[in-house]
């Protein structure tokens, strides 16, 4: 009931209608509206950007070191309409702050700056040259630091997911569904749950849906990586994340 009460001002907030960005921010949103109203907490610490820096699930399926880098850079470029538009509106919009040391514009341009073949997954985990830097000196519990990624939107609860798009079932018959979807000519919605995102979007900003370059998906042209949702739980490396 709070995820399906928050979506409308949700999407107004973010000003998207990318599929990943509102499901993971639907999470963050309550999350941070619980410190506010619960807590004299005001001031977080957040670890966006270092899966466009080390990598997401998907880039596991890199096929080269410069194909790898090549993403990281596209990731990196795009992160105001992503990952970082979330955490700021949903912290914001919470009268929070955020600290992102991820962010750090020295770092990330050493991190860029490195042979793109250390930050690809060679160890079966992702993510190992950032995790081996916090190994030394016990920073970190060890069950913490090499636990498996779970993307963001999964990690808050499978379950919040299906039943954002058990939701969307009810709101369209397949008819409705591809009559109402041919309606766009960009990023057309191609889910139930894409349309009901959609159509919010348009309700507060008609007509400008190019000032996102698309779903977020990973790189279909990469093997392994030609899939329909942008969950990693969809990929065929997704393992133990999340459960």
């Amino acid at each position: 009931e709070d995820v399906l009460a928050a979506l409308d001002r949700l999407i107004y907030l973010l000003g998207t209608y990318d599929i990943t960005t509102i499901r993971a921010s639907l999470g963050m949103y309550l999350v941070c509206k619980y410190i506010h109203e619960r807590t004299d907490v005001r001031v977080l610490l957040t670890g966006e950007i270092s899966d466009e820096l080390f990598g997401y699930k998907y880039t596991d399926f890199a096929p080269s070191p410069e194909e790898f880098q090549r993403e990281s850079k596209k990731r990196v470029d795009e992160i105001h309409m992503y990952d970082v538009l979330r955490a700021d509106r949903c912290i914001s919009a919470n009268s929070l702050e955020a600290r992102v040391p991820f962010g750090d514009i020295f770092f990330v341009r050493y991190v860029m700056g490195l042979d793109p073949a250390l930050k690809m997954n060679r160890h079966g985990i992702g993510k190992y040259l950032l995790r081996k830097a916090f190994e030394r000196d016990g920073w970190l519990p060890q069950d913490l630091l090499w636990r498996q990624k779970a993307a963001f939107s999964d990690a808050v609860g499978h379950s919040m997911v299906d039943g954002l798009k058990e939701y969307a079932e009810t709101k369209y018959s397949d008819a409705e569904f591809e009559a109402r979807r041919q309606k766009y000519d960009y990023a057309r919605p191609f889910t139930k749950e894409s349309l009901l995102y959609r159509e919010i979007f348009e309700k507060y900003y008609p007509g400008q849906a190019h000032m996102i370059p698309g779903f977020w998906m990973p790189n279909p042209s990469w093997p392994g990586c030609g899939v329909s949702d942008p969950s990693a739980r969809v990929l065929a490396n997704y393992g133990e994340s999340g459960k």
